[in-house]
């Protein structure tokens, strides 16, 4: 299939665009070490996915604190104050001149996230680039977990295009697979992942970094 430069520009959120560092940081607070950070938000997309897979369904914070118990001996209102450091979360450096670079080219910028509804909010604010972003949205609004083909399918109704004028940027393969698997133009880059999951073939675009991810959207072909 031939792409096409995107209208709209759908970006994931944690990892992606914002850094997980206060949530790192209140679990070496807690005594924890430092990489089991990545243990247990692998364990939660695990946890949401299987019970998406079966017709089911939880919020990200449920899963995170399931996970959080399954991992760890954190008391509940430790791991309480774990899940409070999503409240806390800012965006990488290479994010706000990424987004200003969609913007001024004319092309609209939202987030995609599975995650708690004021989250991603919350960071773009924190990071000065509100202004840059159109609309957040959580499929928490819906019920689902993305990579769920209707996630992608509602957030490009939203924005009020077809799949295959929108496109999904993230740090992780499994986004990017279920965005392209709907129609959409799908962009990897990597930050929490060393080199895209061979098993899901190739992304559309992908770049060394955030703005080269960017930069091949933008070089894509118009319509």
């Amino acid at each position: 299939m031939t792409r096409h430069r995107p209208e709209v520009v759908a970006f994931d959120v944690d990892e992606t665009l914002l850094d997980l560092a206060p949530v790192r940081a209140t679990l070496v607070e807690l005594g924890e070490p430092a990489p089991l950070l990545g243990a247990v938000f692998a364990r939660t997309l695990l946890t949401g996915f299987a019970a998406a897979a079966v017709g089911s369904w939880c919020r990200f914070l449920d899963a995170f604190d399931a996970s959080l118990a399954q991992e760890t001996g954190l008391s509940a209102d430790q791991r309480a104050s774990v899940a409070d450091a999503f409240g806390e979360l800012s965006p990488h450096p290479d994010v706000e001149p990424a987004l200003r670079r969609l913007t001024e080219a004319g092309v609209r910028v939202v987030t995609l996230s599975h995650g708690s509804p004021g989250v991603a909010e919350a960071g773009l604010e924190r990071g000065g680039i509100t202004p840059l972003v159109e609309r957040s949205m959580t499929s928490e609004t819906i019920r689902a977990w993305k990579p769920s083909r209707e996630v992608y399918l509602w957030a490009a109704g939203l924005c009020d295009v077809a799949p295959e004028r929108m496109a999904l940027v993230a740090a992780h393969g499994w986004d990017v697979l279920g965005a392209r698997r709907t129609g959409l133009t799908g962009a990897w880059f990597p930050r929490s992942e060393r080199v895209f999951p061979a098993v899901y073939g190739e992304p559309d675009v992908a770049g060394a970094g955030l703005a080269g991810a960017v930069d091949a959207l933008l070089a894509l072909p118009p319509r």
